[in-house]
């Protein structure tokens, strides 16, 4: 992983179709499960919705993981991203300079590409 220079999430956009929780609104334990996890992740981090969903005890969860994202706010969530690897169209314009401020790269297809391991030797 790499360190990078996006900004703190809590200065970033939410993803496309954001849609955040009532100001009252009470996680369930999933939900806050997975808001714990995001902010357990650094700048480089990457992975994906489908691993996010099995890091919190949910395998095949991964819609409900996309469900908390764009409902909870400040939290990292251009460091999850579909399990092929490439960007939804409509998340691109705002994922990709965050990506890419985290050290990663992302192709003309939307496709992205992990940033090396730090200490790792060409």
């Amino acid at each position: 992983m790499t360190g990078g220079d996006a900004p703190p999430a809590s200065e970033v956009p939410g993803p496309p179709n954001a849609a955040p929780w009532p100001n009252r609104h009470v996680p369930t334990p999933f939900q806050q499960a997975v808001v714990d996890a995001m902010l357990a992740t650094a700048p480089g981090d990457l992975l994906s919705y489908g691993e996010l969903a099995t890091e919190v005890g949910r395998p095949g969860a991964g819609q409900a993981v996309a469900n908390v994202l764009r409902r909870a706010p400040h939290l990292p969530w251009w460091r999850v991203i579909p399990t092929d690897g490439r960007l939804y169209r409509s998340h691109a314009p705002r994922q990709r300079p965050l990506l890419e401020s985290e050290g990663h790269t992302v192709d003309e297809h939307r496709r992205v590409h992990a940033a090396a391991p730090s200490g790792a030797g060409a």
